[in-house]
């Protein structure tokens, strides 16, 4: 994507209303005419419902708000996306011009006193008191969001609060670009072979050609995710493991890249923030509307699940570090804990990534994900020609139900790029629904990965944790796609944030029953299916290290808590010794606990999960007990299927998360599914194998 001169507005992609997005055709030089187009409409929709505010009605308030927000979100999205996928100078250029003024327009529009009184006063009427449950629930939302934005305030206040969420934006945005910039900046030039030695052939290839793409002898490492853990998973040089684990974790630490004085700025910006508008702390705020309700809540349900998980723990560290002895290692290390776990999980189980591999083709994976989803859902998955993307790596799909009405279309994006940001996510495009005139408004989204890309003529091979992965975020699609929720902002993905990841954690479990892996392993070369003897060694290892990966997250979340609870300084130099006392009792030495991510934790300080990442265990609490339904009248079982799709699939936020639970599983959840499925029991003789 290159800078060029503005189109006309008429010709501007990013006003384009096509479903299929022409992203093809988008460019640098459309952003800024683009979004501050779509701005200036919104503020006349602004002005002219406020205008109109005389006789309020659902139509003239709620709806004409919510469609002059969808308008904007139309332009904004498509630029906020290709700043993940595609980033270039330019773009990012432009989308820093007017970042201030989207935060403003965003921060007004929930602080703006005509639209506030104008929604107060279709509160007082008669037609609100006649809306039917999800209208009157979309009402009673709408107006708490406006107080919880600080609509209420006196003038002052909410300027300050608009100035708050201005710089916040600001330095979350300059915190992904870092990240993004440090990642890509690093390589290590490796030239003799023998440094290489345990690293898969594929891995290998890779870095080999790497090298004679720069025009060099040799192999050159970098930091995307699929190279580094071949790194630190396989190479017995364990020099060449600390250098480039040293690399990963020394990421926007110091220098042009440096991200501390940013965290420890967002941190007390959001502290500001959140009692400007009446609560004690940003975890408060963050939290009313989750399932949790508090920052105490979320760290009660933590502090519990830390001291449950922490026998599992200390059992799997004393295990780890006998076997790094048995290695020849002097004591466990950081550098040490994936090539250490990786080769105790061959010696005991017979199973690694490398021999399941072969059998989880990315072609196959998809194929049989969507058997999944037909058979359990009733959906079905078709893949469409679209030029219209981003990149060639790109494949679009439509969704339809058993009916063959078109509920949605999705892009995928599974290989790292330079220009893209890491890990695997889902994001929403388009949000549907059920029509008035009886049709489906069909709804947009996209998922992501950084995968290890295909090798010439072998394609891409995935490792039993990414296959994982993948059924998680086409987990996040389906809860966007299936919505039947008629209001958008009530359907889909807009749910309580410790409730959002149940759909996509659910769809893990699949990864774990014979019966479905048929579907999607097959040996790349032969097409010979995963042999039921090694995926009996692949279950057995099912709960390997589950205590050190469960207190991993437990970790996460508490240092996200803490920081937000209770971190007050401006120092870099605090703020280090904060974090490093706050994760010493999770961790084997201080070592452990000073090599730590803040620097590079965009789920915290440029992404959604600030004071919320305790949800992801929240979540998989819901998830494996809901999945003990499956279990017991069948994982393909369509009545099952559907009840799930309804009760929560499709749902949305037309009710409390915890009444969708129930309505689903009869009853409130059981923490104990998730124990027995992760951690077991302590004393198991599944350890010998």
């Amino acid at each position: 994507m290159t800078a060029s001169a503005p189109a006309p507005l008429t010709e501007n992609p990013f006003l384009s209303w096509d479903f299929r997005i022409p992203f093809h055709r988008m460019e640098a030089g459309h952003v800024e005419p683009a979004v501050r187009e779509a701005l200036r409409r919104a503020e006349e929709a602004v002005e002219e419902l406020v205008a109109n505010s005389a006789s309020p009605s659902y139509a003239s308030t709620l709806q004409a708000l919510d469609d002059l927000a969808e308008r904007v979100s139309r332009v904004l999205t498509p630029v906020q996306h290709l700043l993940s996928v595609a980033e270039t100078p330019e773009l990012r250029e432009a989308y820093n011009a007017v970042l201030p003024e989207i935060t403003r327009f965003w921060s007004r529009l929930s602080l703006n006193q005509g639209l506030w009184q104008a929604v107060e006063a279709f509160a007082e009427s008669r037609e609100a008191t006649e809306l039917d449950p999800l209208r009157a629930r979309h009402l009673a939302k709408t107006r708490r969001d406006f107080r919880r934005a600080g609509a209420h305030l006196p003038p002052e206040t909410r300027r300050d609060v608009e100035e708050l969420r201005v710089r916040l934006s600001q330095l979350q945005q300059r915190f992904s670009e870092n990240v993004l910039d440090a990642t890509a900046a690093y390589q290590l030039h490796v030239l003799e072979e023998a440094r290489l030695e345990g690293i898969p052939v594929g891995p290998r290839n890779r870095f080999r050609q790497r090298a004679r793409d720069e025009g060099k002898e040799g192999w050159i490492l970098t930091l995307d995710f699929p190279s580094f853990e071949a790194v630190v998973k396989h190479a017995t040089d364990r020099s060449l493991r600390r250098e480039l684990y040293g690399a990963f974790m020394s990421r926007c630490q110091e220098g042009n890249y440096a991200n501390k004085p940013l965290v420890v700025e967002i941190l007390d910006l959001r502290q500001r923030l959140a009692t400007s508008l009446g609560y004690a702390d940003f975890p408060d705020y963050r939290l009313e509307e989750a399932m949790a309700h508090s920052g105490e809540q979320a760290r009660t349900f933590v502090d519990d699940l830390a001291q449950r998980t922490s026998p599992y723990w200390e059992r799997d560290l004393q295990e780890l570090q006998a076997h790094a002895l048995s290695l020849g290692l002097d004591r466990l290390r950081p550098w040490d804990v994936a090539f250490v776990s990786e080769n105790l999980r061959r010696e005991r189980y017979e199973v690694d990534d490398e021999i399941l591999r072969p059998y989880f083709p990315l072609p196959r994976v998809l194929d049989g994900l969507f058997q999944v989803a037909r058979r359990v859902f009733g959906l079905q998955i078709i893949p469409l020609e679209n030029e219209a993307t981003w990149h060639p790596d790109v494949k679009y799909y439509e969704v339809r139900d058993d009916k063959g009405v078109f509920l949605g279309g999705f892009y995928t994006d599974w290989f790292p790029r330079k220009e893209k940001r890491q890990g695997a996510w889902m994001h929403d495009f388009i949000s549907g629904g059920p029509a008035e005139n009886g049709t489906f408004r069909p709804n947009l989204g996209f998922i992501a990965g950084n995968f290890t890309p295909p090798d010439g003529e072998v394609p891409a091979l995935l490792t039993h944790r990414e296959v994982e992965t993948t059924f998680h975020e086409f987990g996040h699609l389906l809860h966007h796609c299936v919505s039947r929720v008629p209001i958008p902002a009530r359907g889909g993905l807009n749910v309580a944030w410790d409730w959002v990841e149940l759909p996509s954690q659910i769809m893990e479990n699949w990864c774990w029953e014979e019966e479905a892996l048929s579907l999607f392993s097959a040996h790349h070369e032969s097409g010979d299916p995963l042999p039921s003897e090694l995926f009996q060694r692949l279950h057995r290892a099912r709960r390997f290290m589950g205590g050190w990966a469960q207190m991993r997250q437990l970790s996460f979340a508490t240092l996200d808590l803490a920081l937000h609870q209770r971190f007050r300084s401006s120092d870099p130099e605090e703020l280090d010794h904060f974090v490093t006392d706050i994760l010493l009792p999770f961790s084997p030495d201080e070592e452990f606990a000073t090599l730590n991510i803040i620097p590079t934790f965009s789920h915290l300080f440029a992404g959604g999960y600030a004071a919320g990442y305790y949800s992801y265990l929240w979540s998989e609490v819901l998830d494996a007990d809901a999945f003990t339904r499956f279990k017991k009248e069948g994982i393909f079982n369509r009545e099952t299927g559907e009840a799930f799709l309804s009760s929560i699939l499709a749902a949305g936020d037309r009710e409390d998360p915890d009444r969708l639970f129930r309505e689903f599983m009869g009853r409130d959840p059981d923490p104990q599914a998730l124990l027995e499925r992760n951690l077991g029991e302590l004393e198991s003789d599944e350890r010998s194998g």
